[in-house]
């Protein structure tokens, strides 16, 4: 008996013994499979970590330090003047403008550019001969670069171009306006202009989002005997929601930041006067070309800082259902 169990119980130990190791080996491989990976997520985001710090924290926290004084850009500011030039900014009369030409085109291109493509990408989605054609001819605008698009309506709607001749030919010979030196006449040219540049990337987007709309909807909704009015209205345009919201986002931002088809289409003159400015090009005049550069620093942080706010509050109050829902789709 006694033997017996001696015989049993080193047997026991040696098969007992081993479990200790192999699941401490487990543990070990995992915790070493952890470090690998977190190496390489370090590996893998230093570089576009510091990059970001390099190219876009370090640039704003310099532009917040510059804003802070008199400078010239000759030598190290000295003459530190604190919020002076933020507070000189909102006294201007023709900083004001600018202002009000930006939101003008923010709510102008949304007013105006999102019910024409959401119109013409209902009718695109159609099937019929020569869509793709159609669909290259309304895109073309949008792949031009700013700078040509600017000096083509310049051409076009300088005094006895080609749009007054037009439109005296055609006897309407009264609507010629000096379309881009009239002080009342030219931001809304240039809200025109931006609509024919920009409004062909609301439609691929559209059409894009509409490309995901289940046909199986429609044909429902149409045996049920809705009519086409009533399909777009009730089934397409509600799932079109989060790509139209995208798209107001992105033409929110875009037109805040707006600079190069203002600078190259408006006259420089008029343009001194508010009647063309934006944040964006009465910065560059009152910064770059004045030479104030610190004041020029202090409408960038102004810029930055609308900018912003606009994106959180867009994102906040209109984005957040949509972000919620991709989190939760995910984690399911």
């Amino acid at each position: 008996m006694t033997s017996a169990n001696q015989i049993r119980m080193p047997a026991g130990g040696a098969s007992a013994s081993p479990a200790g190791p192999r699941r401490g080996g487990h543990d070990s491989a995992r915790r070493a499979d952890n470090r690998r990976k977190w190496y390489e997520i370090i590996g893998l985001t230093t570089p576009a970590v510091l990059i970001y710090v390099m190219f876009v924290l370090v640039p704003m926290g310099f532009a917040v330090y510059y804003s802070l004084f008199r400078w010239r850009g000759v030598g190290p500011p000295t003459e530190f003047v604190g919020l002076r030039n933020y507070t000189l900014a909102f006294q201007d009369p023709i900083f004001l403008d600018a202002l009000r030409n930006n939101a003008l085109i923010v709510f102008g291109s949304l007013l105006i550019q999102g019910p024409i493509a959401l119109g013409v990408a209902l009718l695109l989605n159609r099937r019929f001969r020569g869509r793709a054609v159609f669909r290259l001819l309304v895109f073309v605008p949008y792949v031009l670069a700013e700078v040509t698009v600017g000096i083509m309506w310049k051409l076009l709607l300088t005094g006895d171009g080609t749009v007054d001749a037009l439109l005296r030919s055609l006897g309407m010979g009264g609507l010629v306006q000096a379309w881009l030196a009239d002080l009342d006449v030219v931001i809304w040219t240039l809200l025109a202009i931006l609509t024919w540049k920009y409004v062909g990337f609301a439609i691929i987007l559209l059409l894009a989002g509409l490309s995901n709309v289940p046909d199986e909807l429609t044909e429902a909704a149409a045996i049920d005997g809705a009519s086409w009015w009533q399909i777009q209205r009730h089934v397409t345009i509600p799932l079109l929601g989060p790509t139209i919201r995208i798209w107001m986002f992105l033409s929110m931002i875009g037109s805040l930041q707006i600079f190069d088809m203002i600078w190259v289409t408006s006259v420089p003159a008029v343009r001194s006067l508010g009647a063309s400015a934006t944040m964006a090009t009465y910065m560059v005049d009152n910064g770059f070309f004045a030479r104030l550069w610190g004041y020029g620093n202090a409408v960038a942080v102004i810029l930055f800082v609308i900018s912003f706010v606009a994106a959180l509050l867009f994102q906040r109050f209109l984005l957040r259902r949509d972000i919620e829902g991709a989190i939760t789709g995910r984690a399911k």
